[in-house]
C-alpha cells in the first residue's frame, strides 16, 4: 500500500530560524481560493485587518471586529496545508489588559486553527505581549506605522523621519522583541532605520514600505496582483493585473448572456431518452474545478 508523505506546515519557529538565514516571504490572505494561491510560495500568510479596507470597503481597520477575523482566518487556514497562518487582533479586542487580549487571542486561536496572532503596539503593549507568549500564544508584533492607531497619529505617513519618532520606534522594537515576540513587522519606516534594527534585533524583521534588508516582506496580495483597483501604494510592486482580466470574463459573460449563448448545450442537464435507463447527462467538470469542490459536491448561487 502507497504512502503519501504530507509537507509538514511551517511555524513560528521555523519562522524565527530564518533570520540570517533565508528571507521570509509573506502575503495576505483573507478567503481560501486566494489561501490556496499562496500556500506553495509563501512561508507566512497573515490575515490581516487590512481585509476591513480590501473586503468590505473601510476607510480605516478600525472598525473590524473579531468576529470578522475569525470567520477569514478559519477559512485561511482550511485551505492552506504548508503556510504559517498568522491572524491579526482587531482594533479594541487586546488593548485593555493583557487578560483582554488573551481572551482574544485564546478565541482566535482555538476557533480558526492559526499559528499566532498579530498585535500592533511598541512600549505600551510590552506587557501584553509578555503576557500572551507566557501562556501559550505566540506573538508577531507590529511597530512603525500601527493603522489601527490612524485617527490618534494623523493618517498615513513614514515613521521615524525625526531623531524623536527614530528613537521611539527602537524601542518599541526593543520592547516587543524582549518580551517574546517571535518576530516584528516594521511599516512605513524609515529605510536606514528599519535597516539598523534588523541588524541589531535578535528576532527577525519583516518590511512592509521599510527596507530590503528586513528579514523578510510582506504586501497586501490584492495590491500586487491588480485587484486593489488604481490605487497601490508606492512601497509595493504590481506583477500581474488581473483585475483587467477579471473585468474583461466579466464582460464576455454578460455579452453571451444577453444573447443567449449562455448557457449552450454542454453547460445544460438534459433529459435520458426513453426506455434507455441512463442518468441525465452533465456537463464534464475539469480536474481542476472538481478537486477543487469535492468535498462541496455542487456549488450553485
Amino acid at each position: 500500500m502507497s504512502t503519501q508523505t504530507r509537507e509538514r506546515r511551517l511555524n513560528v519557529r521555523d519562522l524565527a530560524a530564518m533570520k540570517g538565514s533565508r528571507p521570509i516571504v509573506s502575503l495576505t490572505a483573507y478567503s481560501a481560493p486566494m489561501a490556496r494561491a499562496l500556500d506553495a510560495d509563501t512561508d507566512m500568510i497573515l490575515v490581516g485587518d487590512s481585509l476591513g479596507m480590501v473586503l468590505y470597503g473601510m476607510d480605516t481597520t478600525v472598525g473590524v471586529t473579531l468576529d470578522m477575523m475569525v470567520a477569514h482566518g478559519a477559512a485561511v487556514v482550511r485551505a492552506t496545508e504548508r503556510a504559517c497562518v498568522i491572524v491579526d487582533l482587531p482594533f479594541g479586542s487586546y488593548q485593555e489588559s493583557p487578560q483582554a487580549a488573551f481572551r482574544s487571542a485564546a478565541r482566535v486561536m482555538t476557533e480558526t486553527g492559526c499559528s499566532g496572532v498579530k498585535l500592533e503596539g511598541g512600549v505600551e503593549m510590552a506587557d501584553t505581549v509578555r503576557f500572551l507568549t507566557a501562556r501559550g500564544v505566540p506573538v508577531l508584533g507590529h511597530i512603525g506605522l500601527m493603522p489601527q492607531s490612524v485617527n490618534a497619529s494623523g493618517g498615513f505617513r513614514v515613521q521615524g523621519k525625526t531623531d524623536d519618532g527614530a528613537r521611539r520606534i527602537r524601542a518599541d522594537a526593543s520592547a516587543i522583541a524582549d518580551s517574546g515576540a517571535f518576530a516584528i513587522v516594521i511599516e512605513n519606516t524609515v529605510e536606514t532605520l528599519a535597516r539598523s534594527l534588523t541588524e541589531e534585533l535578535k528576532v527577525p524583521t519583516i518590511g512592509i514600505g521599510a527596507s530590503p534588508a528586513c528579514d523578510g516582506q510582506i504586501l497586501v496580495t490584492e495590491d500586487i496582483v491588480g485587484l486593489g483597483g488604481d490605487f497601490t501604494p508606492r512601497f509595493a510592486k504590481r506583477y500581474a493585473e488581473l483585475g483587467d482580466g477579471l473585468s474583461k470574463a466579466i464582460g464576455q459573460y454578460a455579452e453571451d448572456v444577453r444573447a443567449r449563448r449562455f448557457p449552450a448545450a454542454e453547460h445544460c442537464f438534459n433529459p435520458p431518452a426513453k426506455g434507455s435507463g441512463a442518468k441525465p447527462r452533465q456537463a464534464a467538470v475539469s480536474s481542476e474545478a472538481s478537486g477543487a469542490s469535492t468535498a462541496k459536491g455542487r456549488r450553485g448561487a
